[in-house]
């Protein structure tokens, strides 16, 4: 059995009628060219393997042609920032026409720090609307990572230190030629991190319309991954809607060593815990969480939960039997339902049972080729190394 943290919020309110997020998001993202929901995968051998009676994994490993759902928050939150300094909203219904709209803010750059998803599309959307894009990894980013950045057309540096320091570096870029869209906020950066938040609503709503297509229930059990805390902030107001008369349960997950939204719940206060944050869960390496995001999951998440890096491992395996290829972030969630299989007091306490109906989030594909292939080649008997996935067992 591998290590595990968590903390049971004795104080959560499980309807918050302030947290209401609209649908105006979903429409956006339905004009742009090649969406289309992502998939609501029924994984029967894996609810019984958990002993629980539906798991449902909505699948973020193709998203707007992106290996993640981050396109979501960050093409909303540049489509916000673009006409907040336009001071218009523009007729369009093409992204060229968009961009015809906004090319009087032009020469413009889009600038981010990323632990690789959130910065490509930042420089995706920068691409699509004729900005140029300056990126920010902390040093030991996946090589993998920053060529898909670059691909995109972006400039990426490397900066030396954390994620945390890379956020502080993109900061420092804001100016009448550039805008900072960060996915984490911060005193006096808040407008852009709450339309990324937004942006992720899609995909509840995205779960609501197809179990309604289904005439199925909702689940009563979401399980849901925290970094800084914007798509969980995202995924705890949409469950947290007086809409649900029976609110769901909510999980959230994050890695032993980038515990920083579960150190922050220990301390009754937002907490920032130093680096190296070194999972191979990268998209999860933050030391501090989102100022904005705090309020909502801290009302609104039951478990906060913090898990090893097998258990991440394991969940990519577990997820590739069942046809899903899932990166060490996307399996996170599945990753923190393993771990409670693993500790029945702690999932007794939460109400996770026979009758259970779950729905985790598969928030990335194998954005790390390799790292990928070291892991389905793992059995996990030996620890992970820092910073790097699973090797072969001899």
């Amino acid at each position: 059995m591998y290590t595990i943290r968590a903390f049971h919020n004795q104080s959560v309110r499980e309807t918050e009628p302030h947290s209401v997020i609209d649908r105006s998001p979903l429409a956006f993202h339905q004009r742009l060219p090649g969406y289309t929901p992502t998939p609501l995968i029924d994984v029967p051998a894996l609810a019984h393997e958990l002993g629980i009676a539906r798991l449902w994994v909505k699948r973020e490993t193709s998203r707007l042609a992106m290996p993640s759902f981050k396109i979501l928050g960050a093409s909303w939150a540049v489509y916000q920032a673009l006409i907040t300094r336009l001071g218009t909203t523009p007729s369009w219904q093409s992204l060229e026409e968009l961009a015809t709209a906004v090319a009087p803010l032009q020469p413009l750059t889009l600038a981010a720090a990323t632990d690789g998803n959130h910065g490509r599309a930042v420089a995706r959307m920068a691409a699509l609307l004729g900005c140029r894009a300056r990126i920010f990894v902390p040093v030991g980013t996946a090589e993998a990572r920053i060529t898909a950045i670059q691909a995109e057309g972006a400039e990426v540096l490397v900066v030396e230190g954390t994620y945390d320091d890379a956020i502080v570096r993109s900061a420092q870029e804001a100016g009448p030629h550039c805008l900072v869209i960060s996915d984490t906020s911060w005193p006096g950066y808040e407008a852009i991190p709450r339309h990324v938040i937004e942006g992720y609503s899609t995909i509840g709503w995205e779960v609501d319309d197809e179990l309604e297509r289904r005439d199925e229930d909702p689940p009563d059990l979401v399980v849901v991954q925290m970094g800084v805390g914007a798509l969980a902030a995202a995924i705890t107001s949409h469950y947290r809607r007086p809409a649900y008369a029976v609110p769901p349960r909510i999980i959230g997950v994050e890695p032993t060593r980038a515990a920083c939204i579960l150190a922050s719940m220990e301390a009754g206060t937002l907490t920032t815990i130093p680096g190296p944050h070194d999972s191979i869960m990268a998209g999860l390496n933050c030391g501090a969480p989102s100022l904005i995001a705090w309020p909502i999951i801290s009302a609104g998440i039951n478990l906060f939960l913090a898990i090893d890096d097998q258990y991440a491992c394991t969940g990519v395996r577990r997820l590739a039997q069942a046809g899903i290829i899932a990166g060490e972030t996307g399996a996170a969630g599945l990753g923190g339902l393993l771990a409670l299989r693993d500790n029945p007091r702690i999932a007794a306490a939460i109400g996770l049972r026979s009758t259970s109906r779950v729905l985790v989030i598969c928030t990335e594909g194998a954005t790390d080729p390799d790292a990928h292939a070291r892991i389905l080649a793992s059995d996990c008997r030996t620890d992970c190394l820092h910073g790097q996935a699973c090797m072969p067992t001899p």
